[in-house]
């Protein structure tokens, strides 16, 4: 399947409430709407997952972070936008996203991805994609495709074809929390 045809499937699948197994700017993941309850309780429990362990948001830019999170600082836009790294931003204030995201405080993660199939997966389904990794509770993350495992593989909706073969193993990004007081504390440097 190429590329075009492949991001297709996947972002249909997504607007269609099914859960994806996609490649990001950082390991693989599973994914679904974030907008869309049902799916969202779904990741939870391919993952074996109590769902107090929030999950992130992964969109294609910051516009699309604003239209979910309308309070979104200049503090915060230069962490999303951070050039050394993939950063996870974990913020207040979301409108739209399904609850099952949120943190007891109300938070939850967000990354502006910069790898172009996340990226334009992202923007193919016009939704930001719950990004978490793909393998069981307490298992390893997945750094590339063959460390998947065949549970996870078989409770998916739609298998992404890209990248596949590739094996430079991914590396999970650094996660901060942007405070009220706009102070930073890191929580994965």
């Amino acid at each position: 399947m190429d590329w075009n045809d492949d991001l297709q499937c996947a972002s249909g699948a997504v607007r269609g409430g099914k859960v994806i197994l996609y490649p990001t700017d950082t390991v693989w993941g599973i994914g679904c709407d974030a907008t869309d309850s049902d799916a969202v309780r779904r990741v939870y429990a391919i993952k074996r997952r109590s769902d107090s362990k929030a999950m992130l948001l992964l969109v294609d830019s910051v516009d699309t972070v604003r239209r979910y999170f309308p309070g979104l600082t200049d503090v915060a836009e230069r962490l999303l936008l951070d050039g050394e790294r993939p950063t996870t931003v974990i913020l207040s204030g979301a409108t739209g996203i399904a609850g099952e995201l949120m943190a007891a405080d109300g938070s939850v993660g967000v990354r502006v991805t910069r790898d172009r199939y996340s990226c334009e997966l992202c923007r193919s389904a016009g939704v930001p994609l719950v990004s978490t990794s793909a393998n069981i509770s307490g298992e390893p993350a997945a750094r590339y495709f063959d460390e998947i495992s065949t549970e996870v593989k078989e409770a998916v909706d739609y298998i992404c074809e890209a990248r596949r073969d590739d094996k430079n193993p991914g590396t999970p990004s650094r996660i901060v929390k942007l405070n009220p007081d706009n102070s930073i504390t890191v929580i994965r440097p």
